[in-house]
């Protein structure tokens, strides 16, 4: 895993761009080159880059990546009435314990515990908020105060129930929505990055909506060079998320409103932060800058030993 520096809180201006990250310009022999390919999903766009002395069979296998992140999109998309997501979140308050695909019992295994460890700051139960909140984008305007009430109380990651020798899940909660927008992108990069090595590429670069993954360095370098904030870091075998409000947010009254909800105000972020978090597992780092990033930096400092105690991972918060 490639370092950050000494991971201080960096006190200075910078201007990050989710999806023009700084990608390698690689100095190789003639037959190895570096190949990128794209795809749009989940709301944004996916780029792999693949260094490769083989075009065809690195498109075979950008292809079979693509492919596999269609059928995740599938699965976990809040978007698609037809999602296996959306079919669960169905029968909320119904009573039924619902069978669920390996990679979405996956999925609700991490995203419970963080929500454990961060008392609620990571929680997938915001559905019912999200959907105000997109609502409110549009119209610019805040969310009515009866139906954000009505919300919140279909929210709360104690009314999802697991069954793990049944791979079943109950939610308890008359009304809730599921939303796995914080950690989904960040699994679907780690997934993609295992069929990239099954086709025998293991020098890549996956990033999904400003969610980078790096498989082994490319020739000649200690890592991938990518932009964090001001600084470039090199990342080889790790993941790297950045969470905050630079492109996804709405100004209403005078007040900037971040994409990113607080599960327990269920109100959108405003503190105007950003935070960086580094590991080796891509979900993992997805699911933690979107927690901090609603606890803010100071509380996020706190609550860091403890999740550090489960999960070896950095952090880095960037400031305005």
């Amino acid at each position: 895993m490639a370092k950050m520096g000494k991971m201080p809180h960096v006190k200075r201006n910078f201007y990050y761009i989710i999806g023009c990250m700084l990608w390698a310009v690689l100095q190789g022999t003639s037959r190895a080159q570096a190949l990128v390919f794209e795809h749009g999903q989940m709301g944004t766009l996916f780029r792999i880059q693949i260094i490769a002395d083989d075009s065809a069979r690195a498109a075979a296998a950008a292809k079979a990546a693509f492919n596999l992140l269609d059928s995740l999109n599938l699965i976990m998309s809040d978007y698609r009435s037809d999602s296996e997501l959306n079919r669960l979140s169905a029968t909320a308050g119904s009573g039924q314990r619902v069978v669920v695909s390996p990679a979405l019992w996956e999925v609700l295994q991490l995203s419970q515990a963080i929500s454990r460890l961060t008392d609620g700051a990571f929680d997938v139960s915001i559905g019912a908020l999200t959907q105000l909140w997109r609502r409110a984008v549009r119209q610019k305007e805040l969310p009515d105060p009866q139906r954000l009430k009505a919300a919140l109380s279909a929210t709360g990651y104690r009314y999802i129930r697991l069954y793990p020798k049944e791979r079943k899940v109950k939610l308890t909660r008359k009304g809730m929505k599921l939303d796995l927008g914080g950690i989904a992108k960040g699994y679907a990069n780690a997934q993609m990055q295992q069929v990239l090595r099954q086709y025998g590429f293991r020098k890549t670069l996956i990033e999904g909506g400003g969610d980078l993954l790096a498989g082994d360095a490319p020739d000649g370098t200690n890592g991938w060079r990518v932009l964090v904030g001001s600084d470039t870091v090199s990342l080889q075998r790790a993941a790297l998320a950045t969470s905050g409000d630079d492109f996804r947010f709405v100004e209403i009254g005078g007040h900037r409103y971040s994409h990113v909800i607080n599960p327990r105000t269920g109100m959108g972020v405003t503190h105007r932060t950003r935070v960086s978090v580094m590991c080796a597992d891509a979900a993992l780092a997805d699911a933690l800058s979107s927690a901090f990033s609603v606890m803010g930096e100071a509380k996020s400092s706190r609550y860091a030993p403890r999740l550090q105690r489960k999960y070896d991972f950095a952090f880095v918060w960037h400031l305005r």
